[in-house]
């Protein structure tokens, strides 16, 4: 079923970023006139094109408290303390984050202090419709209540009924959200850049999406400052020959599961561990639920490389740049040493990715198709901009004259120094 390689599978890097730009020029042509009408006409558009596309016509896009006070009468409390932990092990994780961005250091007479200060308002893109991740909007929130972000605006696209799932809604009181919009798709990417007479304009748009929506970003991200993009589900497994294949089976196919696009791979240094993955993966199918939408990912985008070296192995991975990777060798934590392209590194078999996936404290919006080689998942530190404040003595400012005056002088800019030299006499 899944896709067997034993030399470097090049066809598969070749879709990755940098080798694969992100988007095609079709997908942008298409939005960009949606965005300039939303631009253009405001609430009007984002009615219409919600008309269109999710097929619900709606009088208002805000929600009403009454909407959130019912939506708690239709989930069970042990989904409600759920969505509890996952928000307060991340709210742990993200708070001592922001506490070591935050020092003062002294260097011959000048104090500088490194500081942060919250984005003043932030819109959080949730998807929806067909399913509803209330995971996702607490990923994206909760790290921007800790960082103090002012005013947090989220979106997400209501279902046939007009309504959005009542456990996106407890998730959204849960973590303090200033405002929920029944948006989604490009016109909420494009309200939220530019605002509308019901929703405001934000400073930077967060979360991931399907096409349309990274696509939309990308169109306005002129105008808007915007996070990195996500796309279809990835996961990579390193494994050896001591590694439990029912484990990784399980693994591979619960990401296979978040549907088209996705990619799910295994990298080993045992055919005969290979072998029983797939034994294992092709007896577990037939009873699975969402077995179809499973066996397409698998049969599309599943994987497995086999290496003779635990170094190829890691060579790959750090070409792969994954978003999600497991470890499961010997001693997992010397190769995890050596991984320098990853959005999320798991060790061992307790450590599966449907765990990070909500409750572990840690972020699950997190680069996709190879931008782990040069971004980060979700943290405080997207909703937050670093800030030095310096204050000299006189000793203080004297220990850098000379080197300031050499410098000015040498660009071109004397009266750098002279501002300097000019406290001294």
């Amino acid at each position: 079923m899944m896709k067997r390689y034993t030399e470097e599978p090049r066809e598969i890097l070749a879709k990755r970023w940098p080798n694969d730009s992100e988007g095609s020029r079709d997908m942008l042509d298409y939005v960009s006139p949606i965005v300039d009408d939303v631009r253009a006409r405001g609430d009007a558009a984002v009615k219409e094109y919600t008309e269109k596309f999710d097929k619900v016509k709606l009088d208002s896009l805000k929600v009403s408290r009454e909407e959130v006070q019912e939506a708690y009468k239709l989930v069970t409390q042990e989904q409600i303390e759920a969505l509890r932990e996952s928000r307060r092990r991340l709210e742990v994780v993200e708070s001592r984050r922001l506490i070591q961005m935050n020092f003062t250091t002294t260097i011959e007479g000048t104090d500088i202090t490194c500081t942060t200060r919250p984005i003043s308002n932030v819109g959080c893109y949730v998807p929806g419709g067909k399913a509803a991740y209330p995971s996702s909007l607490i990923m994206n929130v909760t790290p921007a209540k800790v960082a103090g972000v002012r005013n947090v605006v989220v979106c997400t696209p209501p279902g046939r009924d007009g309504k959005i799932t009542p456990l996106t809604l407890v998730a959204a009181d849960i973590c303090m959200v200033d405002e929920i919009y029944k948006v989604g798709g490009v016109q909420a990417i494009a309200a939220l850049a530019y605002g509308t007479e019901s929703i405001p304009r934000v400073n930077k748009i967060v979360g991931p999406g399907n096409a349309y929506v990274t696509a939309a970003k990308t169109v306005v991200s002129g105008s808007v400052a915007i996070d990195k993009p996500a796309g279809p589900s990835e996961i990579l497994i390193i494994a050896d020959g001591n590694a439990d294949p029912r484990l990784i089976a399980l693994d591979l196919i619960s990401q296979a599961e978040h549907g088209p696009g996705g990619l799910a791979g295994l990298v080993t240094t045992s055919a005969d561990l290979a072998n029983k993955v797939d034994d294992i993966i092709g007896e577990m199918l037939p009873a699975l639920e969402r077995a179809e939408i499973t066996k397409s990912v698998l049969e599309a985008g599943g994987f497995t490389y086999l290496v003779d070296t635990m170094d190829e192995a890691i060579r790959f991975t750090n070409e792969f740049a994954p978003e999600h990777l497991e470890i499961m060798t010997g001693i997992p934590e010397e190769v995890a040493d050596k991984i320098t392209s990853s959005g999320l590194i798991l060790l061992g078999g307790y450590t599966p990715v449907s765990s990070t996936d909500y409750c572990m404290g840690v972020n699950h919006v997190l680069p996709t198709g190879g931008y782990a080689k040069v971004s980060a998942g979700i943290t405080v530190l997207d909703y937050v901009k670093p800030i030095s404040i310096v204050k000299a003595t006189r000793p203080g400012l004297n220990a850098v004259r000379a080197r300031v005056a050499a410098i000015s002088d040498a660009e071109g800019l004397p009266n750098h120094g002279k501002a300097v030299e000019g406290r001294f006499k």
